[in-house]
């Protein structure tokens, strides 16, 4: 199972009941932040949740409402008593803009790995966690964007006849059930793929936002268990500034949804303007029925699906 968590959803400025851009993104003992806008750490804090085992930060550009928060999460993690490595990825530059902030939090106590993006799409896995592939992904945005999709995959049901067909002993079958070849006394090599069913269907997580709508996210998105995508505006008499800033409207996100067909859509990223979003759902839900706007601290656990 996958933990979502939206930890900010203001664009441009914080407000007194809404935090900057952030997600956090927990499986198997790690954590994954993707952006950390100002107040990120007060929401984390609030559902509960520690800063030290995060172990990857995403970051989707470096508008100062997507990253201002960086500094005080780094002291935080390093007061944490932290020493593990952190994988920082983003768009070029990133190294230089994360040592120019760190110039208010020095000397910490754990190594910082970059991974500066440049090309169109570009894939790799959590660390230690092979089974979990991330996707990073251009948009259209006034600098260079990306957005991320989040997929776990889930290998076939383990096939009891057939282990004992070929005559494993039972503390090999977990083995082979976390992907290991194993290699017999007797000369044999037996592979996973001998004793797994056909592979489950996994979980999909895609998070896009600050872009112009794009064939890139509708790709990303396409049959995600969840959908997370910027709503600067709802009223749509702010289209014209939607078009001008390279931000999106509620219903231009609503048509991407209902091209992706993910189970669901969680709307971020508001204007300082949009005090209610929840007033402007209602056409949404005409183009995609399954839509939310989200707010901050909103939480769910994505599962597996039950044979």
């Amino acid at each position: 199972m996958i933990d979502v968590c939206l930890l900010g959803t203001g664009g441009m400025m914080p407000m007194p009941f809404r935090w900057l851009t952030s997600l956090l993104v927990r499986y198997n003992g790690k954590q994954i932040l993707v952006d950390c806008g100002e107040g990120t750490q007060i929401t984390l804090r609030k559902r509960g949740f520690s800063s030290n085992p995060i172990d990857v930060m995403l970051f989707t550009h470096y508008h100062a409402d997507h990253i201002s928060g960086l500094p005080g999460m780094l002291l935080s993690m390093a007061n944490s008593e932290r020493t593990e490595p952190v994988l920082m990825v983003g768009p070029r530059g990133l190294e230089r803009v994360v040592n120019s902030l760190r110039v208010i939090a020095p000397g910490l106590p754990f190594q910082i790995e970059f991974r500066e993006l440049s090309e169109p799409e570009e894939s790799f896995t959590l660390p230690g966690e092979k089974d979990f592939l991330i996707r990073a992904f251009k948009v259209q945005h006034s600098v260079p964007c990306y957005g991320y999709a989040m997929e776990l995959s889930r290998t076939g049901r383990f096939q009891v006849e057939k282990a004992e067909a070929l005559g494993l002993e039972k503390p090999l079958w977990g083995r082979l059930q976390k992907g290991e070849t194993i290699r017999l006394e007797d000369g044999r090599v037996i592979t996973p793929d001998q004793v797994l069913g056909e592979t489950r269907k996994g979980l999909k997580l895609a998070y896009v936002t600050d872009t112009r709508p794009c064939e890139a996210i509708v790709r990303a998105a396409e049959g995600a268990d969840l959908m997370i995508c910027e709503g600067m505006y709802g009223d749509e008499s702010k289209h014209v500034d939607a078009v001008q800033k390279k931000h999106m409207t509620f219903r231009e996100a609503a048509k991407l949804a209902a091209a992706a067909q993910p189970e669901q859509m969680w709307l971020t990223h508001y204007s300082p303007s949009l005090l209610r979003p929840e007033e402007f759902m209602d056409p949404v839900r005409e183009i995609f029925p399954n839509a939310y706007a989200g707010k901050d601290g909103k939480t769910t656990t994505l599962r597996f699906l039950e044979d």
